[in-house]
């Protein structure tokens, strides 16, 4: 079977969640005899060389129209079906929130993926996306032979939001069990407070900042902004006091390390799928402190403190608890057991068999 995985095309220059969970999808799925090729949407693969069509990412649904067209392939989709209309309502600055509370959660995706076209930072290989960005998400959906979403809420969240009751098959996101699998023996955790992603009003960094100066206690944040958000990028270090460390993007195995020397990681959120730095920090020992917008109590459960992303007191309840807790076995046995990149390969391929043979 040979499988072409179609992702956005800046997945490499601008490197986010999806990068990851294609790419190690991607290489988990070639060591179990499925030929996987990433392929940016931007272009021209020989369909005719693929039995089936693998896209990402729904909310960029000009990434996928011209392949659909073109191929008369089957497909299936990793939705990976973010909702960023509370951050956009309240978490941005005020001319932002009321231009995005005016026009809507679908209307506000379609002007970001214009924006992002115009200005050079994406292209947009579908020109029958200007039709309109909902149009467009079920035109994708109900050409599906099956949808992959990252856990039950996601699904009920899709169909909420457009209507669609079609097939679907849960594949949970993972980590990499060689590079997280084990902790350095000669790492020391200390009582700190690591933060992993890109660094953006969504992910909610210049709260934790605070809630970190509050407490007193020591912040790496590890991660850089993403286009168009340099600016919240420099006000949280504007803000940032001794205690807080800054460090570029870094490669997932150079992140151990990290991850190993500190008590908690902190993603507290406007909303996450699920959050892959919360996964592989989970993995490595960390208690999680993470926000409740979005996916992350079906993968974590009891085993996480739980903060509203606009509550700055019960953050610092939520970090205070997880400073003063002994890390937590069970978070990463329920990892390690249930949430690894091959165990989502083995899952994808299941899907990809139903999809062809029904």
């Amino acid at each position: 079977m040979r499988v072409a995985l179609i992702g956005r095309s800046s997945l490499h220059m601008v490197t986010g969640g999806d990068t990851i969970q294609m790419v190690k999808t991607a290489a988990a799925l070639n060591k179990i005899g499925v030929r996987a090729d990433i392929i940016l949407s931007s272009e021209k693969p020989d369909y005719s060389s693929y039995d089936l069509l693998h896209f990402f990412n729904l909310l960029r649904p000009a990434d996928h129209l011209k392949h659909i067209r073109l191929s008369r392939k089957p497909y299936v989709v990793s939705t990976i079906y973010l909702d960023y209309s509370s951050f956009d309502r309240l978490g941005r600055s005020l001319p932002y929130r009321l231009m995005f509370r005016a026009l809507g959660k679908h209307n506000s995706e379609y002007f970001k993926n214009i924006y992002r076209y115009a200005r050079g930072q994406d292209r947009m290989v579908s020109p029958e996306y200007l039709k309109g960005h909902r149009k467009a998400m079920l035109k994708i959906l109900e050409g599906a032979a099956l949808i992959l979403p990252n856990s039950e809420s996601e699904y009920k969240r899709l169909a909420s939001d457009t209507g669609f009751r079609g097939k679907y098959f849960i594949v949970p996101n993972g980590i990499d069990p060689e590079i997280f699998g084990k902790k350095p023996p000669e790492v020391v955790r200390h009582d700190r407070v690591l933060c992993v992603g890109q660094v953006y009003g969504m992910k909610n960094q210049h709260l934790l900042i605070q809630a970190c100066e509050k407490l007193d206690v020591p912040l790496e944040l590890i991660g850089k902004a993403p286009p168009n958000h340099t600016g919240y990028y420099d006000y949280c270090r504007k803000i940032a006091g001794e205690r807080v460390k800054f460090f570029d993007f870094m490669p997932q195995d150079e992140l151990i390390r990290h991850y190993a020397a500190a008590r908690v990681h902190a993603l507290p959120s406007w909303f996450e799928t699920t959050g892959l730095a919360s996964l592989e920090a989970g993995a490595m020992g960390c208690n999680l402190v993470v926000g409740r917008g979005g996916d992350t109590i079906d993968y974590f459960g009891k085993h996480a403190w739980y903060c509203d992303a606009d509550d700055l007191a019960g953050l610092e309840t939520a970090l205070a608890q997880a400073l003063n807790y002994e890390t937590r076995p069970e978070l990463r046995e329920l990892i390690l057991a249930e949430y690894t990149w091959p165990k989502a390969a083995e899952k994808t391929k299941q899907a990809y068999l139903y999809a062809l043979n029904g």
